[in-house]
C-alpha cells in the first residue's frame, strides 16, 4: 500500500480495526493497539498478512459498503471451500450480531466489504470471486480462523433507533 499521502494522525483500518497513525517512517507506519482493541478483536497479535485500508474521504468512489474500522465482534470460520472458481465462505456471527446480517445484505470481514448469499440463525455464506481472493488475505482463511466482523452501519443505528423508541415512556 502506498502511504505517501499518509500523515501522522489518519486511520488505517487493520484487518478492518481502524488505528491511527502514530510514526511514520517512508514505507512503514506505527499505530498503538490498546488491551481493549486486541481482547476484542483478532489478527493484531502477530506477524503476517494483514488487509489494509486507509480512510475513506468524501469525494471518493464508494466499492462497498460504510465501513468505519469498529469491529463489533469476532466470527468464527466453519468453512472455506472452492465451488467452481470461486470459495464459498461460511461465519458463525455471535448471537447478538446475528439480527443486523440479512441475505443480500453487507458485512466486513477483516475489513473487506461483503455480500451475504444465505443467513441461517448466526451463520451466513458468502461467494469469494478470484479477485477477492487475490488482493486480500481471506485466501489464507481455514475452518476454525477467527474473523473481525463489521455489521452494516445503517443497521446498527435502524436497531438502536428501534430500541430507544421502545424505551421511551
Amino acid at each position: 500500500m502506498d502511504i505517501s499521502d499518509v500523515s501522522l494522525g489518519d486511520s488505517i483500518a487493520c484487518n478492518g480495526v481502524c488505528l491511527t497513525v502514530v510514526a511514520l517512517d517512508g514505507r512503514h507506519f506505527t499505530v498503538d493497539v490498546s488491551r481493549e482493541t486486541l481482547a476484542c478483536t483478532v489478527g493484531l497479535d502477530g506477524m503476517g498478512d494483514i488487509n489494509l485500508e486507509k480512510a475513506l474521504r468524501l469525494s471518493d468512489l464508494i466499492g462497498g459498503h460504510l465501513v468505519s474500522g469498529h469491529v463489533d465482534g469476532v466470527g468464527e470460520v466453519l468453512k472455506f471451500a472452492p465451488v467452481g472458481e470461486s470459495y464459498e465462505l461460511v461465519i458463525r456471527a455471535p448471537r447478538d450480531l446475528a439480527k443486523f446480517i440479512a441475505r443480500k445484505g453487507s458485512i466486513a470481514v477483516n475489513g473487506v466489504s461483503l455480500t451475504t448469499n444465505a443467513v441461517t440463525a448466526a451463520e451466513f455464506s458468502i461467494n469469494l470471486i478470484p479477485h477477492t481472493l487475490e488482493v486480500t488475505t481471506l485466501r489464507h482463511l481455514k475452518p476454525g480462523s477467527g474473523v473481525n466482523l463489521e455489521v452494516d452501519l445503517i443497521a446498527r443505528y435502524v436497531e438502536r433507533l428501534y430500541s430507544v423508541e421502545k424505551e421511551l415512556p
